[in-house]
């Protein structure tokens, strides 16, 4: 692969492979990104970012202080963390360096690898398909991250370069006798799509069983997660709600949804759940996304940030919560909340958890929060279950306050309010 500048792209809708509806353009012109609809697209009334890029006929400018000028439901199929490093370093390799490169020329790579329905071209980036070795894709990952000069990058990135996140990864399909498959734009026949992660030079040796643990414990609390696996004991693997055999499902973030970055606080949990009700427009939905932020805040997830929650939209244009994911354990910035609870982020309680819902309008919720607080009260169930070391179980049950019995003491302002 040779990188070449680009300056034109064309953006497609493809809800099954092989069947792509032009969406519209993408022009870099001078300093500015521009866009226009297909009017064949506007034709067919399909929203897929109704708040920020609504349909309509003409040219759109982007914002040159957000996303780099990329409009939010583009910028959303750009890598960030793992996949923006491959990207970089192979720039390198050839001469250039990683701010020659625009977002044109990186959804260019990105091409028919995107997360959810959207594909771009001219795509830079020919499709490798190959068989994956655990123990040998975590030594070249090791290799990147020490700052390797042999390493393929090109491989690695079609590997796993297109998902969001710091931690590296790689697209998967499982076929039936638990071979895993990489590199392939199409679904293979017979196989199961997941996203395989693997350790950042932040995380422990346990960071995939912890996870683990956690979508069991969020499932418990009663929340919409995917089927998780740990593969040879330490790989965290999750299934793609986006894929569903040669199907594609279009998936917009929240920070795609509001033109809000998630590299700093930009929304609140209050605005989270208006967004939910004004698009998704069922309550069941607004309920669900409430659930997550009491799970958030019991079990001390702090990494909410915008791009953490998304939506699905299917071929009729009806929008969805996707089920949860990136749920572990986490600090947060500065030890608080990405998103504000009630106006709280650093120690945010019941007591927020009950104001937030009554600022987006949502009655009797206490059951919702005793049924969550529950769940992370037996985190030491789900850690044995998964397989997290004892010493990690211990100290993730002394910051969420529960014993390694599995359950919590509780106090005065721990009683269950109905």
């Amino acid at each position: 692969m040779t990188f070449v500048p680009v300056t034109r792209l064309t953006v497609f809708y493809e809800p099954l492979e092989g069947s792509r509806l032009v969406v519209g353009r993408l022009l870099r012109h001078r300093h500015e990104l521009l866009f226009e609809f297909d009017p064949s697209f506007l034709a067919l009334g399909l929203e897929l970012s109704p708040f920020r890029l609504p349909l309509r006929p003409g040219v759109v400018r982007g914002n040159p202080g957000l996303f780099d000028g990329l409009m939010g439901l583009f910028d959303d199929s750009l890598p960030d963390g793992w996949g923006r490093l491959l990207i970089d370093r192979r720039a390198r390799q050839q001469g250039y360096s990683g701010a020659q490169l625009g977002p044109l020329d990186r959804l260019s790579l990105v091409g028919s690898r995107a997360m959810g329905a959207l594909v771009y071209e001219p795509e830079q980036l020919r499709e490798r398909p190959t068989v994956l070795k655990l123990k040998a894709f975590e030594a070249e990952v090791a290799t990147v991250l020490a700052d390797g000069k042999r390493t393929d990058f090109e491989r690695l990135f079609a590997i796993g370069g297109s998902p969001h996140g710091a931690r590296p990864k790689a697209l998967v399909q499982i076929d039936p006798q638990g071979t895993l498959h990489v590199g392939a734009a199409h679904a293979l026949p017979g196989c199961t799509q997941w996203l395989l992660k693997f350790r950042s030079q932040q995380d422990g040796p346990d960071a995939g069983a912890l996870e683990h643990a956690y979508f069991l414990m969020a499932k418990a609390a009663g929340i919409a997660v995917p089927e998780t696996r740990l593969l040879a004991g330490k790989y965290f693997a999750i299934r793609r709600f986006d894929r569903a055999g040669p199907r594609k499902v279009h998936q917009l973030t929240l920070a795609g949804l509001l033109d809000a970055p998630h590299t700093a606080p930009s929304v609140t949990y209050e605005e989270l759940l208006r967004a939910t009700r004004h698009l998704v427009k069922a309550e069941p939905a607004v309920l669900e996304v409430f659930r997550r932020a009491c799970f958030n805040v019991f079990a001390h997830h702090r990494d909410d940030h915008s791009k953490n929650f998304s939506f699905l939209m299917d071929e009729r244009g009806a929008w969805s919560v996707s089920p949860a994911y990136d749920l572990s354990y986490s600090e947060g910035p500065g030890g608080e909340h990405w998103m504000l609870v009630a106006g709280e982020g650093a120690r945010p309680g019941r007591q927020h958890l009950e104001e937030l819902a009554r600022r987006a309008d949502l009655r009797r919720v206490g059951a919702v929060i005793d049924e969550v607080r529950d769940a992370v009260d037996r985190f030491a169930t789900f850690a044995d279950e998964a397989g997290v070391p004892a010493r990690t179980r211990a100290r993730i049950c002394r910051a969420l306050g529960v014993s390694a019995g599995g359950r919590r003491p509780r106090g005065k302002g721990d009683r269950k309010r109905r």
